[in-house]
């Protein structure tokens, strides 16, 4: 591997992230070169680590120990507890892990589970959350989310929303955008070289003829349609409910939900524990596992590491594919 380490930033101190660090290393520290930012004093220390200058440190450190990066926060960490003292740190992290994302010095940034209401409390904290605050720092870039395993890849067009005001929020310009979005994402981050994505329906059954809705037929299929004359290699719209078993998931590299639990309930099903949040868009690749701080569990050695050591493979495998389309 020739591309630089992978850039872990802390998330809530109060939450899993720490010891979920640890245990990564565990896992991967003869395969997957990363380093962790954050206060060194906040990592439980069932683990050696090695505190690092610069990145490029990393890749010698991770034979001995976890590679930190030290920035010294203001407040304890006490697992389940958020200290606001903390807020400033944890943005600090963040915003250090993206520098050197962007610079190079990361061949990606993996983000620990951040705790909102803490770093409002604490910093003024003015984004909805990790995906929108990236955005921010990369220069307002216009990103969607993706949901990947192995079993499957799906991108929800809506997220955070209510689903009676997903109709009125779906609008042919943002799935147009989703579309675009998600598959140059697949191409340049995944080095799939001809995406397939398969379009889910609005309505159930995709509308059934205009029996079950009506937006399918007045935009949803010309849409599709119009992209697909212009290359894109689309299917659909489909019905939600026969898109998601084995035979169908063959047939494309990556699905577009409408709303947000019509893509994330057929993942989570197929694979709870080892889905992977990725944002497409971004300037860099971002990473991170699928779940939150987990307060009711922090600090007593129950955490699943599963959800962080597949976000590291991945951005691991994005990175590489990265690589190897900027040698052809």
């Amino acid at each position: 591997m020739t591309y630089a380490p992978i850039a872990v930033t802390c998330g809530e101190p109060a939450g899993v992230g720490p010891e979920l660090a640890e245990k990564a290393w565990s896992a991967l520290r003869d395969v997957t070169p990363f380093f962790w930012i954050g206060d060194p004093e906040h990592l439980p220390g069932s683990v050696p680590t090695v505190n690092i200058s610069t990145p490029d440190e990393a890749k010698s450190a991770m034979a001995q120990g976890l590679p930190v990066l030290p920035m010294p926060f203001a407040g304890k960490a006490v697992p389940g507890a958020p200290d606001p003292r903390n807020a400033v740190g944890v943005i600090q992290a963040i915003e250090l892990g993206t520098k050197l994302a962007l610079h190079g010095e990361a061949s990606a940034l993996c983000t620990a589970p951040i705790h909102k209401k803490a770093l409002k409390d604490g910093a003024n904290f003015g984004f909805p959350g990790h995906t929108e605050f990236l955005a921010h720092l990369a220069g307002d870039a216009d990103v969607v989310m993706m949901l990947a395993s192995e079993q499957l890849r799906v991108v929800p067009a809506t997220i955070h929303i209510a689903l009676s005001d997903v109709p009125h929020a779906l609008t042919a310009d943002l799935l147009r955008q989703t579309i675009e979005i998600t598959t140059r994402g697949l191409t340049d981050q995944f080095g799939v070289d001809h995406p397939r994505l398969a379009i889910a329906g609005l309505n159930p059954h995709a509308g059934e003829g205009g029996a079950m809705g009506h937006e399918e037929l007045t935009w949803i299929n010309g849409l599709v349609d119009e992209m697909r004359a212009e290359g894109h290699d689309l299917i659909g719209p489909l019905p939600a409910d026969t898109m998601f078993h084995a035979a169908a998931r063959a047939r494309y590299d990556a699905a577009i939900a409408m709303y947000h639990d019509q893509a994330l309930i057929p993942i989570k099903t197929l694979d709870f524990d080892k889905g992977v949040n990725v944002t497409l868009g971004l300037p860099f690749i971002r990473t991170s596992p699928d779940h939150g701080t987990a307060f009711d569990i922090a600090g007593q050695g129950k955490a699943n590491p599963s959800s962080l050591i597949e976000a590291l493979k991945l951005a691991d495998r994005m990175a590489a594919a990265r690589s190897d389309a900027g040698t052809k």
